[in-house]
């Protein structure tokens, strides 16, 4: 091989290979079998379970930042870091429930439009909105994945999946009580500048 054919493969051999398409590895709502001695089936409706609960805050995740962009306001300042706040520990609430499908073999929602079919949370208007009605729009939001993370989590604990119930316990649900917290004292009507009788 003359030196100029060879300089022409290695040239070859080093570029990126950038198209690529093949089929699926493994299909969304399906369980791959790991060895974490849980039945298919259990494995398979905690992911079920999950994957909505994913939705849903990945939802209000998206929410938190809508908001932390458009909060205006006396008490701006305030809310915008503590919405990016909850925005940041909604993030890895997200990644943490994504983990644990994959973990059981499933397979995570991703992707915005697939989140947007799923979620059971109700859509924002694109504008902006009145403080209350950020605040209020956020504790509704937490209630609904409130309400689903006390049934799903009794039914890991009936099913025997204690890995799934000690997350949506220990850490989804105790985290959206915390927001829930912080957000509902936002709502309690004060004076600001001088007390009252």
């Amino acid at each position: 091989m003359s030196k100029k054919d060879e300089g022409a493969v290695l040239t070859e051999r080093a570029r990126p290979v950038t198209v690529h398409e093949a089929k699926e590895l493994q299909h969304y709502g399906t369980v791959a079998r790991l060895p974490i001695a849980l039945d298919a089936s259990v494995c398979a409706a905690s992911a079920g379970n999950l994957n909505q609960l994913l939705a849903d805050t990945m939802t209000l995740r998206d929410l938190y930042k809508k908001h932390h962009w458009q909060v205006s306001g006396p008490t701006f300042y305030q809310l915008h870091l503590l919405f990016d706040k909850h925005f940041n520990e909604q993030s890895e609430l997200v990644d943490a429930i994504a983990e644990r499908i994959q973990s059981l073999g499933g397979v995570s929602i991703a992707m915005a439009h697939d989140v947007a079919e799923t979620t059971q949370l109700e859509r924002p208007p694109r504008g902006r909105e009145e403080v209350p009605v950020q605040l209020s729009r956020l504790l509704d939001a937490h209630q609904i994945i409130i309400r689903h993370c006390r049934t799903l989590a009794r039914r890991a604990s009936e099913l025997g999946d204690d890995g799934t119930n000690d997350m949506i316990v220990s850490d989804v649900l105790r985290a959206n009580e915390m927001h829930v917290w912080f957000l509902s004292e936002h709502l309690v009507e004060m004076p600001l500048v001088k007390a009252e009788d």
